[in-house]
């Protein structure tokens, strides 16, 4: 399983992970940071669960590339 988590209130808008994975971020036309398509809002943390390990590589590269280190991926 893939868990993604954002920690999107530390988001600067620099629009890396959308470049990355767009199939699974966009920004927000509202507020200019990213949203983690189909992530569960915890307490200011989102996380997406899936069992499609092909998201696993745009989304490790997305994460990798984002300034602020917001967002986690892992593969479990």
């Amino acid at each position: 399983m893939v868990v993604i988590t954002l920690q999107r209130n530390k988001c600067i808008g620099c629009n890396y992970c959308v470049e990355f994975a767009p199939k699974h971020f966009q920004m927000s036309k509202k507020d200019g940071k990213t949203v983690l398509l189909h992530g569960v809002d915890k307490k200011g943390f989102f996380t997406l669960k899936s069992n499609d390990h092909t998201i696993l590589e745009a989304c490790e590269n997305a994460s990798k590339a984002c300034p602020v280190k917001i967002i986690d991926v892992k593969d479990i």
